[in-house]
């Protein structure tokens, strides 16, 4: 349920974006450092990986308590809270102790999903839920983008630590923004109002109903897992993807700049054009998936050229999904919006634990293109969850959601189940 009050929200979702990309800043900005760090601290490529799986294990086991706290606090507070601790994770970044330093940005990152989509659900208007949540999953697009610079401008002269210590201004300055994400008091009696009325709806839900929402999130947590690891392989290990394809580490840092801001306008364009058609939402999410397939296959051959294009397919449309996802589950559960975002939290960074250790490892064990080529079927097989999940939701009962010009939907007929049928005689049969 989204809320109309006398603040915009969208000054609020420039807030929620730039702590997002903040949180991410320290995981980020470690990958993109990858080589000089190993180098500088001797560290293996298997130890490496292991510490940015952390920060990813981390955000995902911590998205259920995030998900509580995130009802409980004011979102402006939430925000400072993982600006400051972004900026703790990099300043313990240069010191060295990489894994208590990504443990500690983890905890800042767990708060991510659920605290957009609260803001998202109770904020937003409907008509443009994907076009907001398209905003949110820019900040992922947008994350790998500042450490990528500092990779290219900063680390190549001045050193690793340096280049981390700069990236602190991120989170101090982002920190500036917090205030705008406040509610007026219609905008929090009405946020009040919403959780409670999903909770009624919630108590009068019949079982079979609540049993086939919850196989559909399970699904889809899986479904973005998987798809996860391939995409966050490439993310977190571009440059030296780049390097090895032949790349200087210049290129290949200023090319995640540039395939940073080619997924950045993909996630936007997504997002507005799917609250057109939003119960086509899943059926684009998959779609964007085999993209990602499509673009681990070219990077795997190891020449320039073929990582240049693998390079945009896997990061803007391979991982350019999440925003869509995320709609889609605030539509399955109306009202829910923390509750929303903790669950494809915990599939994102569930995958993104995963991606670094294990694809360190096997690059090392078994070589970095066969690596590419398994990350590319783990991802055929989150796309394949995806639909899956799809195709459990039950034919609807009414024409799907339209959004005029300004935002406002048309009124439909009430659905017998609550985001039930996003795929209905448009979508996958």
């Amino acid at each position: 349920m989204s809320l109309m009050t006398n603040i915009s929200p969208w000054p609020g979702m420039g807030a929620v974006v730039a702590t997002s990309i903040a949180a991410m800043t320290p995981v980020f900005g470690v990958a993109a450092l990858a080589t000089p760090i190993e180098h500088g601290t001797g560290l293996s490529a298997t130890g490496f990986g292991l510490a940015l799986s952390a920060f990813f294990a981390v955000s995902a086991l911590g998205a259920p308590v995030a998900r509580r706290l995130a009802g409980r606090f004011p979102v402006p507070v939430l925000l400072a809270f993982m600006n400051v601790v972004a900026g703790m994770s990099l300043l313990l970044a240069t010191t060295g102790a990489l894994v208590v330093a990504m443990v500690v940005g983890g905890v800042g990152n767990a708060f991510t999903q659920p605290v957009a989509g609260r803001y998202v659900s109770a904020r937003v208007p409907q008509g443009r839920l994907s076009l907001a949540t398209g905003l949110v999953s820019a900040a992922l697009g947008a994350a790998p983008l500042l450490p990528g610079l500092l990779a290219a401008l900063v680390a190549g002269p001045y050193g690793w630590r340096v280049a981390l210590g700069v990236a602190v201004v991120f989170p101090v300055v982002f920190l500036c923004a917090v205030p705008l994400a406040r509610a007026d008091q219609a905008a929090a009696r009405g946020e009040v109002a919403a959780r409670g009325e999903a909770a009624a709806r919630g108590e009068a839900a019949a079982a079979p109903r609540s049993a086939s929402v919850q196989r559909v999130l399970v699904l889809w947590a899986l479904a973005a897992a998987l798809a996860t690891v391939g995409s966050n392989a490439v993310a977190s290990y571009f440059v030296q993807l780049g390097t090895h394809s032949g790349l200087s580490t210049a290129v290949a840092g200023l090319m995640q700049a540039a395939a940073s801001i080619v997924a950045i306008g993909v996630r936007l364009v997504a997002g507005g054009l799917a609250d057109r058609a939003p119960h086509r939402n899943p059926v684009v999410v998959a779609v964007m998936m085999l993209s990602g397939v499509v673009g681990l296959t070219l990077i795997s051959l190891g020449v320039p050229a073929a990582f240049m294009a693998g390079a945009v397919l896997a990061v803007a449309g391979g991982w350019g999904w999440t925003g869509l996802l995320l709609a889609a589950v605030i539509r399955l559960l109306p009202g829910e919006g923390a509750r929303a975002g903790a669950t494809v939290q915990i599939g994102l960074f569930g995958g993104a634990a995963v991606a670094p250790f294990a694809f360190g490892a096997a690059s090392t064990a078994f070589g970095t293109a066969t690596t590419v080529l398994v990350a590319a079927g783990v991802v055929a097989a989150g796309a394949a969850c995806l639909i899956a999940g799809a195709r459990l939701q039950a034919p609807r009962t009414e024409r799907p959601e339209h959004a005029d010009s300004r935002g406002r939907t048309e009124p439909r007929i009430r659905s017998e189940a609550p985001g039930a049928g996003f795929l209905e005689s448009g979508g996958v049969r």
